[in-house]
């Protein structure tokens, strides 16, 4: 839980009841009312849903720091947590993709009762935007680059009509949008398949753990 007096210490039993029902990972999601700006409501709210769509799972708080966790799942994923901000958000999609169950109670913050907000919205905002797209390509690569790929294919497509009717003929872009669709998906295919070498070494972790 953070130390500026945003998270209340009479929800800790709340998670750690719905933890005991075999969780992996409990977080306590904010709900509406709870004290933010607004544009950092909006940036949690755009950031969960596009960390939804590429984890394939409904996540109800991505930055979240206030949960409870399993220490043995958590030290699966040490590697990948960023020296700053934000390790919730890491270790949310890393838990997800990974297959550990995760469940949200829902918790009101209310204004910190010290300190002030280190985050910049514009700065972090990136770096939140990278976390999601590294780890979403470490555990689910086609998510991305199958989008991109069908993007350019659908691009190139579209260019070659336009300048076969026009013109009569099949363009260097046109084949140059081509090459590069096939490419993406290529790439996306080898990533996929190292993905696949992640998730067994997760399951191996596992065994040993039973």
């Amino acid at each position: 839980m953070d130390a500026d007096g945003q998270h209340q210490p009479q929800d800790i039993s709340r998670l750690l009841a719905q933890f005991e029902q075999g969780y992996d990972m409990v977080v306590g999601a904010r709900q509406r009312g709870s004290h933010a700006g607004a544009h950092r409501a909006v940036a949690n709210d755009l950031f969960s849903r596009f960390a939804s769509w590429m984890v394939m799972q409904p996540i109800a708080d991505l930055t979240s720091g206030f949960r409870v966790v399993d220490a043995e799942r958590f030290r699966q994923f040490l590697y990948l947590l960023p020296n700053g901000f934000s390790y919730p958000t890491t270790i949310t999609m890393s838990f997800f993709r990974a297959g550990y169950s995760v469940a949200y109670v829902p918790i009101h913050a209310p204004p910190r009762s010290s300190g002030v907000s280190h985050i910049n919205p514009v700065r972090d905002g990136v770096r939140f935007l990278l976390i999601i797209i590294k780890v979403g390509t470490l555990f689910s690569p086609q998510k991305l680059f199958l989008p991109i790929s069908g993007g350019f294919f659908a691009t190139g497509l579209a260019y070659y009509l336009y300048t076969y009717l026009t013109t009569g003929r099949f363009t260097n872009m046109s084949a140059l949008l081509f090459i590069s669709s096939i490419l993406t998906f290529l790439i996306g295919i080898v990533s996929e398949q190292i993905s696949a070498l992640h998730y067994k070494n997760i399951d191996t972790r596992d065994r040993e753990d039973d």
